[in-house]
């Protein structure tokens, strides 16, 4: 069985809503996108050097699966984040009828998402990383599937928005296993759930 990660950007107060575009996500009349500007090129490096490195494959929520098509499908070439999300296998919760088109996508087929994810992390293969995704972090985190928290913390309070635990209904015990800072204020941990160790 291979391990889930999910890997959030959040404010201080833990939002995780439109961290890097103003337009990105107005839902619950949201108006502080683009909250992560100013530490955002310190911490992609380090995203790129701590997360992205080795090989991984994707799970993703069709609003954040979205946001990536526009951003790295056509890519130019040489460029090593772009590269590897377009070799990586990406697994899409999504409602929609029309077909995705990036290369390597899969909808996730049958009516019980918890479910179907369980089936992806019994395949063989690398590590299966979330990125955003608001709506399938809070039914992973509810079923008990993230093995990892892969957390990115930015020097900014908001307010309001999505937050990572939002419902505040999980209990659950995560061990720190990688902590570092970046020059521009924000900070990484690392955490790996102590529950799903034990399954």
């Amino acid at each position: 069985m291979r391990n889930l990660a999910i890997l959030i950007f959040q404010t201080l107060d833990g939002v995780m809503q439109a961290p890097s575009i103003p337009e990105e996500d107005f839902s619950g009349g949201f108006r502080h996108g683009g909250w992560a500007k100013d530490c955002w090129d310190d911490v992609m490096e380090q995203v790129s050097k701590e997360a992205m490195k080795e090989p991984y494959d994707l799970l993703l929520g069709r609003n954040t699966y979205n946001l990536f098509v526009s951003n790295f499908a056509s890519a130019e070439p040489d460029n090593p984040v772009a590269d590897k999300l377009n070799l990586a296998k990406k697994y899409v919760v999504t409602s929609g009828a029309d077909d995705l088109t990036w290369n390597n996508s899969f909808k996730l087929k049958g009516s019980n998402t918890a479910v179907e994810v369980a089936k992806i992390k019994e395949i063989d293969g690398p590590l299966l990383q979330v990125h955003g995704s608001w709506q399938l972090v809070q039914l992973l985190l509810k079923h008990n599937l993230v093995d990892e928290l892969r957390l990115w913390t930015f020097p900014v309070v908001v307010g309001e928005g999505k937050r990572l635990f939002e419902n505040g209904e999980i209990s659950s015990k995560y061990k720190l296993i990688k902590f570092a800072t970046c020059p521009s204020g924000a900070f990484m941990h690392f955490y790996q759930s102590l529950d799903r160790s034990a399954v």
